[in-house]
């Protein structure tokens, strides 16, 4: 017994060695998937990039230490506080974190994290009893020691979980551009062939989609959400000499509504009867149209006093029926291009949600387009990358191709999906090459969840617009409609 107890510290050290030796050659071999797996932790992703090569130099400073007579029970007391942070991570991610993360390679690639736990608490004790045998010769030394452990372990437990509170804070609040992949948010589960890529979404309503079609835009197609069948009616309208230049399709039950800001008309019909009436005509001109009922719209148009884009409210039954809201969209460099993107709705919340297309801003506004917040997505383009160049009439032209920051939005309840445009810190710039990238955030709470990939059809064909509903997310990809089932209920 005495022998194996003078041995145990020897071979507790070979046995640190060759594990950090192991583990930090593994993440050296693939180290651009160890940087990513560690973006994805739900407890560090914040510092993903600083702690990716702490923990390597960490692994194989100890490991020299430890094969070094005179340094080994420095290297005993550094393999415990390295154990018992690894411990205490794997304790928060198992109770307090908002999801369970894939392994991250080496040994966790072998076990389970309940299991790499109990692996980690048995390597605590033997760096405990290696360091208390080494010292229990002399008195003093083996309360110092006892010192210096519970030192070297409240210390270390302390560091990761103030960088996990830390952590959460940024990714949530300040995210740097570091993206947290949810585990399996949305799951595919039904296809549809269209047969046609010309489709866009123009609405949902009690188990339906309705879709309209650029390049017939009459046709009114629907399809159950089951995406079992698909019914298409041809629109008549009580006016059709106009010249339109862009007539889309928008339902807001029980109605439909066409509309053309070039022109500017809006129609509206109920749904199951074929005539759309003429409800608007040049009130107001405008480039984007949000249904808020059957007589109250939100408009993107342009000031004709500087020819800047504006949100403005558009009620047929007000006098005057617009009223231009000029604040909310802030100009940077032209007020046109720079303040480009899209505007949605949240019928569940009642909200707008305008996001930039050319920096990282989006803007929550109630139906009256009275502004609740100015969230900013997770990019860190805070000014409108775009240049450029004043025509003879005094109309501006985008003088170099633009530098896009949010592609496509869609809103559900608190929830606004953002399809992002850019690559975050960490990220496989192959998966990117095959599939498209959610961002998704809490419009109530200025907060970053999480994202997720749409991967492109297997004829490559990317994704084209989005949907979400309570229960579902459906996407347009080449003519083909999806359905992607969101994992908990929103």
């Amino acid at each position: 017994m005495g022998k194996l107890l003078k041995i145990m510290p020897i071979m507790t050290a070979y046995f640190f060695a060759l594990l950090f030796v192991y583990a930090s050659i593994s993440k050296m071999l693939d180290f651009e998937n160890f940087q990513v797996q560690l973006a994805q932790s739900p407890l560090l992703s914040a510092y993903a990039g600083f702690i990716s090569y702490a923990v390597l130099i960490s692994e194989l400073t100890i490991a020299v230490l430890l094969g070094i007579k005179s340094t080994r029970l420095v290297g005993l007391y550094l393999s415990l506080g390295l154990m018992v942070s690894f411990t205490v991570y794997i304790y928060l991610i198992l109770s307090y974190s908002d999801f369970v993360p894939c392994s991250c390679g080496g040994i966790l690639e072998k076990m389970g994290w309940t299991e790499h736990l109990i692996f980690n608490i048995i390597c605590v004790f033997f760096a405990l009893a290696s360091i208390y045998i080494i010292n229990q010769q002399n008195e003093w030394k083996q309360y110092k020691a006892v010192i210096a452990m519970s030192t070297m372990s409240f210390v270390s437990a302390g560091v990761i979980i103030g960088l996990f509170v830390s952590s959460e804070h940024v990714i949530k609040k300040e995210n740097n551009f570091t993206r947290r992949f949810l585990l399996h948010p949305v799951i595919k589960d039904k296809t549809l062939d269209l047969k046609l890529n010309s489709y866009y979404f123009a609405g949902s309503d009690n188990g339906r989609i309705y879709l309209g079609n650029v390049t017939a835009p009459l046709i009114l197609t629907v399809v159950d959400t089951a995406l079992k069948s698909s019914t298409s009616v041809k629109i008549d309208i009580d006016e059709s000499h106009h010249k339109f230049r862009n007539l889309q399709l928008q339902i807001m039950a029980p109605y439909y509504f066409l509309y053309d800001g070039s022109v500017p008309v809006i129609y509206r019909g109920l749904l199951g009867d074929t005539l759309a009436k003429t409800i608007s005509y040049r009130d107001a001109y405008f480039n984007q149209l949000i249904v808020i009922d059957s007589t109250k719209f939100a408009l993107r148009t342009q000031n004709s006093n500087n020819r800047e884009y504006t949100l403005a409210s558009f009620d047929l039954k007000q006098n005057p029926k617009v009223k231009l809201h000029p604040t909310i969209l802030e100009k940077q460099i032209d007020g046109v291009f720079d303040v480009d993107g899209k505007l949605v709705k949240s019928s569940i919340s009642n909200t707008l949600i305008y996001t930039y297309a050319y920096r990282n801003q989006s803007i929550v506004m109630d139906f009256d387009l009275n502004i609740k917040q100015r969230l900013r997505t997770i990019d860190t383009t805070t000014k409108a990358l775009v240049r450029v160049r004043q025509l003879a009439d005094g109309k501006n032209k985008m003088a170099a191709p633009s530098y896009i920051v949010n592609k496509n939005q869609t809103a559900s309840g608190n929830l606004l999906f953002n399809q992002s445009n850019l690559v975050g810190k960490h990220e496989s710039s192959k998966t990117w090459k095959k599939a498209s990238v959610v961002d998704i955030y809490r419009i109530d709470k200025h907060e970053y969840v999480g994202s997720f990939y749409i991967y492109n059809t297997k004829k490559n064909n990317a994704m084209s617009y989005m949907m979400a509903t309570d229960k579902y997310l459906f996407v347009l990809i080449g003519n083909e409609m999806i359905r992607y089932m969101f994992r908990k209920t929103q």
